[in-house]
């Protein structure tokens, strides 16, 4: 096998590595049924994730109509209970994820993970989906406290100090992973099958993937670059 010139590969969680928009849908519509509002349609979800759940359920109730601040807190505590308690029951690996991370794995890939999403929360899907084993560190976006979570470059170069790594990359799918990823100066891959909030051809990444097939090739071709 060639040499790979990444040591550390890191993923975004949402709408990357997992497809998780019918669970936090179904956690969104909880809250949002709360608060009196419609729900938004499964299909429609994806439009409203990235950022976190806080972020998720302010951008519903914007569209639906605007947020009552007082009643926020709460609202968002509501969502957390559920989500928590329906973290696994639809979320999946994207087609290919498990091909992938073992064509990591066999290159001596350290493999991390850095989520908008609370680190309890991430640690919990990925124990529950059986995949928490293949990581070599879970960051979330409260694990570093208020203000540095992603698009901010600390949760990358926290991923990077923990893999004792001398070259990443990151893989995303929003404004959010790319932004944070050119933080910390390091090359990412954007993927078209994500929840993006903007078309991910025009995120600047510096690869985009239509399939996590396609990843490993990608990350060859920016090494070689």
């Amino acid at each position: 096998m060639t040499h790979f010139s990444f040591d550390v590969v890191g993923f975004d969680l949402d709408g990357t590595l997992l497809d998780t928009a019918a669970d936090l849908g179904n956690a969104l519509n909880h809250a949002l049924s709360l608060a009196g509002r419609a729900p938004v349609p499964l299909a429609e979800v994806r439009q409203f994730i990235g950022g976190g759940a806080a972020q998720m359920l302010r951008n519903a109730l914007i569209a639906g109509g605007g947020v009552d601040e007082a009643a926020f807190p709460s609202l968002q505590a509501s969502l957390l209970e559920y989500y928590a308690a329906n973290i696994a029951v639809h979320s999946r690996l994207f087609p290919g994820g498990e091909a992938m991370l073992d064509a990591l794995d066999a290159r001596g890939v350290k493999i991390a993970v850095a989520t908008n999403k609370r680190e309890d929360m991430a640690v919990r899907l990925f124990e529950e989906l059986g995949l928490l084993h293949r990581f070599a560190c879970v960051i979330g976006g409260d694990t570093l406290g208020p203000g540095r979570a992603k698009p901010q470059p600390d949760m990358l170069h926290e991923m990077m100090a923990r893999c004792g790594g001398t070259r990443g990359a990151f893989v995303g799918d929003t404004t959010f992973d790319v932004g944070a990823a050119r933080a910390a100066g390091l090359p990412v891959v954007a993927c078209r099958f994500g929840f993006w909030d903007l078309p991910p051809d025009e995120l600047g990444a510096d690869a985009v993937i239509d399939h996590f097939d396609e990843l490993v090739p990608a990350l060859e071709v920016i090494g070689r670059g």
